[in-house]
């Protein structure tokens, strides 16, 4: 491959020193993309600007978007580079907390105390099922159940457009503009990822609602393959230059 044609990097952020980008990081990689992992968490620094990166992925961690810590407040002012330069931006449970933050929306605990850990019910909405292109069977669709670790949820701001809802806490995706998303489950979690969380975090499986630890493996088995599609399709339309497909709509544990 030439320079020239050589993608640029996508900037990764985490939010504890031993997280993964796990099956985000493995499909970005495979795409040819040299992943530049900053962790603010540990003192490093975001980019002024992302001219020189194809996109960004902010990935969940045990903060809060709400708590007082000088480098969430950072991180969350930062979401501006990539809205105000048109970039690319992912952010995944608390990095889709922080977006709603930024746009000046509520992120809080469900009014009954329930978390979602585990395998849940997703549904897309007319615009999300749009953003991947061609309806079933002749294109990918949404997974119906998707892997969430988090006790917050986020109302949708205002010029977002939701993407897919969910019974217990209803704004699962949203996108804003042509290219910021925020979703509040982990497609990129891995076998190995979903083993450390649930011993690591083991204690959080007796929260309300919380699904116990033999049906996350037992529920991976049926829904990953979909997760999986569904993220690759995702992932190569959210890092096209000009994919129409994109725009139709315009017609660690994550306990956050």
């Amino acid at each position: 491959m030439a320079v020239a044609d050589t993608p640029l990097p996508v900037l990764i952020v985490l939010h504890q020193e031993h997280s993964s980008p796990g099956r985000v990081g493995r499909l970005l990689a495979e795409r040819g993309h040299r992943l530049d992992i900053r962790r603010p968490c540990l003192g490093e620094e975001l980019p002024e600007t992302l001219a020189g990166h194809a996109g960004a992925v902010v990935f969940g961690g045990p903060q809060s978007a709400n708590d007082s810590h000088d480098y969430i407040r950072r991180e969350i002012d930062w979401l501006g580079v990539p809205l105000r330069e048109g970039k690319p931006y992912l952010g995944i449970c608390l990095g889709a907390q922080m977006l709603a933050r930024h746009l000046g929306a509520r992120v809080a605990p469900h009014p009954e105390g329930l978390v979602e850990i585990g395998y849940y019910p997703i549904r897309a909405t007319e615009a999300g099922a749009r953003m991947l292109g061609a309806p079933a069977p002749a294109g990918p669709t949404w997974p119906d159940h998707v892997y969430h670790w988090h006790r917050e949820g986020f109302d949708l701001a205002t010029g977002a457009e939701l993407l897919a809802q969910g019974p217990t806490f209803p704004n699962q995706a949203f996108r804003y503009g042509e290219r910021a998303f925020g979703i509040q489950f982990h497609p990129e979690v891995t076998h190995h990822m979903m083993c450390r969380w649930t011993v690591q975090g083991g204690e959080r499986l007796d929260l309300p609602g919380a699904r116990p630890r033999r049906a996350h493996f037992s529920d991976r088995l049926q829904h990953d393959a979909r997760i999986r599609l569904w993220l690759e399709a995702f992932l190569e339309r959210w890092l096209g230059e000009e994919d129409p497909a994109l725009r139709a709509g315009d017609a660690g544990t994550c306990m956050s």
